[in-house]
């Protein structure tokens, strides 16, 4: 294959960067050029990864617990992250995608960076949208609650002619919002878009659905250029107490790993505290992923805190693990065969939830109900043999996927058409 100029681009949490980044090394190590455009915040984590870097509005901390806050609302969130973060700095979004892809033959993009389409179409740039998770494909199908739409969560198992009519509600919410988007349009002299924010957002070219058919599979309603490839993963270095962490687990059984993430864990509550007391219930062992909140003082030796750890190795040594459903972090809990418990906040996270459930590797549970006695009977039930054995049965299947290479031979064919 020719070796060709790749733009990648995303914004978001780490959840959202490090498949693009998977899939950028990747696509480097084939040869390629490849710059990605994200957050200043990350430029630090792209250096070291041996990536070019380019900087991408709006500027922000994707770790700001007020805002976070916000954009966790189950109802409001959506709107919130769009209105509030995104749209007010389009054109400032859109001026350093243009300037990023200068010379590039071809544009991948995640779904938050809105400028993404204008600026393919005015650059005659073919370009590829990368979806992570079912949730965003708002299929009528395989239905996901609309977060923005009263009372969707109820409708969830409904048929189809009863999801396009919530599907039309959720049109009609939105609309507004697609106004900023489209006045940039007409002063690109671009068409305006009927539906920018649902339905006009994926690409004509190719839509990579980075994600694994066990979470989801492919529906008549998806676009018709879509490629489904699986997870594609990406797990940084460990941090500096990686030796302390090694002697906790090789001191004692498995045991259960309790993370929100990297944007959840700024809003914990009392998720910590209370997985501390469940373990202490259980009588078992608990390694607890705590971010930059203060590590809990006075642990018992069945309890080890860190900051962080890298999932791909601490998943695999646990017993189960207790997560927010972000699509990162469920599929490194998926592909590690463990059992999982998770707690959503927002987004794609209870849709998440609610397919491991109905795939026999999870229980969910909400954050007001996340209290030591009912998270230790839950964790009592998820020992039992049947999750155990689904668990190990669909992370073998994971872990026979070649999510990253399918994505690179699925770009490297659309570079070669065009």
């Amino acid at each position: 294959m020719q070796r060709r100029r790749i733009l990648l681009s995303t914004l978001g949490s780490l959840g959202d960067l490090h498949p693009i980044m998977g899939l950028a090394l990747a696509l480097q190590a084939r040869g390629h050029s490849v710059a990605l455009a994200t957050s200043d915040f990350y430029q630090q984590r792209i250096d070291a990864a041996g990536l070019e870097f380019r900087p991408l509005r709006p500027l922000g901390t994707p770790d700001d617990p007020e805002t976070l806050r916000r954009v966790f609302d189950p109802r409001k969130g959506p709107e919130y992250l769009v209105r509030t973060m995104l749209l007010p700095h389009i054109r400032d979004m859109y001026s350093d995608l243009a300037a990023a892809a200068q010379g590039a033959d071809f544009l991948i993009s995640g779904e938050v960076v809105l400028a993404a389409p204008l600026v393919a179409e005015k650059l005659g740039l073919p370009w590829a949208g990368a979806i992570l998770a079912p949730f965003s494909f708002f299929s009528v199908y395989d239905p996901s609650p609309l977060p923005f739409v009263p009372a969707a969560m109820r409708f969830t198992r409904a048929p189809p002619f009863i999801q396009r009519q919530l599907l039309a509600v959720g049109r009609v919410v939105t609309r507004s919002w697609n106004e900023p988007l489209n006045e940039l349009r007409r002063s690109l002299g671009l068409r305006v878009s009927r539906d920018a924010i649902l339905t006009d957002r994926f690409s004509p070219g190719l839509n990579l659905a980075l994600f694994s058919r066990q979470l989801g599979r492919p529906q008549q309603d998806w676009p018709g250029n879509t490629v489904q490839t699986g997870f594609v993963l990406y797990d940084p270095a460990a941090d500096a107490r990686q030796e302390q962490l090694e002697e906790f687990f090789n001191s004692g059984p498995p045991p259960i790993t309790f993370t929100l993430g990297s944007a959840a864990v700024m809003d914990p509550g009392r998720f910590f505290e209370e997985s501390a007391a469940a373990v202490r219930r259980l009588g078992t062992r608990g390694l607890l992923l705590m971010g930059k909140n203060p590590l809990l003082a006075g642990l018992p030796k069945e309890l080890f805190a860190a900051d962080y750890a890298p999932y791909s190795s601490v998943f695999t040594r646990s017993a189960c693990v207790v997560h927010q459903g972000g699509v990162g972090t469920t599929a490194q809990a998926m592909r590690a065969g463990v059992p999982q418990l998770v707690m959503p906040y927002a987004f794609d996270q209870p849709d998440n939830a609610a397919r491991m459930v109905r795939l026999g590797v999870a229980l969910a549970t909400g954050r007001k109900g996340y209290r030591a006695a009912a998270v230790t009977r839950q964790l009592q039930a998820l020992s039992a043999r049947s999750f155990r054995q689904r668990a190990r049965e669909v992370g073998n299947r994971i872990s026979a996927e070649q999510g990253v290479a399918l994505a690179c031979e699925a770009v490297e064919r659309a570079l070669h058409s065009g």
